[in-house]
């Protein structure tokens, strides 16, 4: 069983600002899955390989070969600030 001060924790590592209603959901979510991976812990899995997909996955991306840009007027087009033929952002530096 998780408690609040370890949502709490986990919450700042995360950097996230929880309501009191949020804690006390997430609290009981995260002790809800707990408690399913300890019955998971439970069950005698010798001789069951390890997976990453319920299904055999092959070649699921495309090959990744090249292709003709766009204009770059074309894609500076949609730019809200264009600079210099490039995309204008924000200083990082206030």
């Amino acid at each position: 069983m998780i408690d609040r001060d370890q949502v709490l924790h986990v919450a700042s590592l995360a950097r996230l600002q929880l309501s009191d209603v949020e804690i006390d959901t997430m609290t009981s979510e995260l002790s809800n899955v707990l408690d399913h991976i300890e019955k998971i812990r439970e069950l005698d899995l010798e001789g069951v390989p390890p997976t990453t997909h319920v299904i055999d996955v092959v070649n699921a991306l495309r090959a990744d070969e090249p292709e003709p840009c766009l204009p770059v007027d074309v894609v500076l087009a949609a730019a809200p600030e264009p600079v210099s033929g490039g995309f204008g952002v924000p200083s990082p530096v206030a």
